[in-house]
């Protein structure tokens, strides 16, 4: 056995660079890691700030970031709750005209969240029912229009530090998408909040898959076969597949799995048989979620 003090456990080893910035003799070990079954569907951890955008095109959105603002750290993968960190955007050099601000860019999946929301008004006002004591509420989750598209509102404070949010939700394919703004100059936020107009969306029928909570766990799926683990796990492993016109999965994205349960769900998701799924009379593709192992989540179907 390795004594403990000369362990390095490295969890998020996913990415083979990490090794390059370990100390001699460190251990590297495989965690559970976000991937996918392709490099070419989007994804909505691979948004990225280019020039003076910050665009995802799983989301299909493009927002303008304040001139100066840069991403200043990358966030973590996906929770196993189905919880983003997309973007974290703060001015490169800081000013007394800037005090504290920050923009955190974020999604919570509605198929794996650990509340029962459905959408962008019920997981803020959970929010607001949930802060603790030492947080003021300044406006209540309302809907409001933003660039042309429906938004919900959410701002409260924090007396003894001085700062404020602003938090500014979304609908998207069956994601809450939030951009939450952190500061202590009002003047800078209301200036930071006026400029999401300028947020180009690609919105519309047939611009991505239709959305369907528990579509696996419907008469849709005909044929299901349950993947074989090699060894023992007891996490959760959420799942969002994209079922073709055809009534196979065409696309499958772990949010947080190890290597070999990847493999195994996806040879038996390779397997599974859904009835196409109609449009309007036309054979669509749908985009739902499944969980497998352990279940942390209140909503989502489990398969073991």
């Amino acid at each position: 056995m390795i004594p403990a003090a000369a362990l390095i456990v490295a969890l998020l080893a996913q990415d083979e660079s990490v090794g390059d910035n370990l100390a001699a003799g460190a251990i590297l070990v495989k965690g559970a890691w976000a991937s996918a079954s392709d490099s070419v569907t989007p994804l909505p951890e691979r948004g990225r700030q280019k020039g003076s955008d910050y665009s995802n095109d799983y989301f299909g959105f493009s927002y303008g970031v304040a001139r100066g603002w840069i991403e200043r750290f990358e966030g973590p993968p996906p929770s196993d709750g189905g919880y983003y960190v997309l973007a974290q955007l703060a001015p490169a050099s800081p000013s007394r005209s800037a005090p504290g601000a920050h923009l955190l860019i974020a999604a919570q999946d509605l198929f794996f969240s650990l509340s029962d929301a459905n959408n962008a008004l019920e997981l803020l006002n959970n929010v607001k029912d949930h802060l603790d004591d030492g947080y003021q509420v300044e406006r209540a989750p309302k809907a409001v229009r933003i660039a042309n598209h429906a938004f919900v509102r959410f701002d409260y404070a924090s007396p003894e530090s001085g700062l404020h949010w602003h938090v500014l939700a979304m609908d998207i394919r069956c994601h809450v998408v939030q951009f939450v703004f952190t500061g202590r100059s009002e003047p800078l936020m209301a200036h930071l909040i006026h400029d999401m107009n300028g947020m180009r969306l690609l919105t519309g029928e047939g611009t991505s898959p239709v959305c369907i909570k528990d579509y696996a766990a419907s008469e849709y799926l005909i044929e299901r076969e349950e993947p074989i683990y090699r060894e023992p796990r007891f996490n959760s492993v959420p799942v969002r597949v994209i079922v073709d016109t055809q009534g196979r999965i065409r696309h499958m994205h772990f949010l947080n799995a190890y290597p070999d349960q990847a493999k195994s769900i996806a040879d038996a998701l390779g397997r599974w048989r859904f009835k196409p799924y109609l449009l309007n009379g036309q054979p669509t593709e749908v985009e739902t979620g499944i969980l497998f192992g352990r279940s942390t989540a209140r909503t989502a179907q489990v398969f073991r």
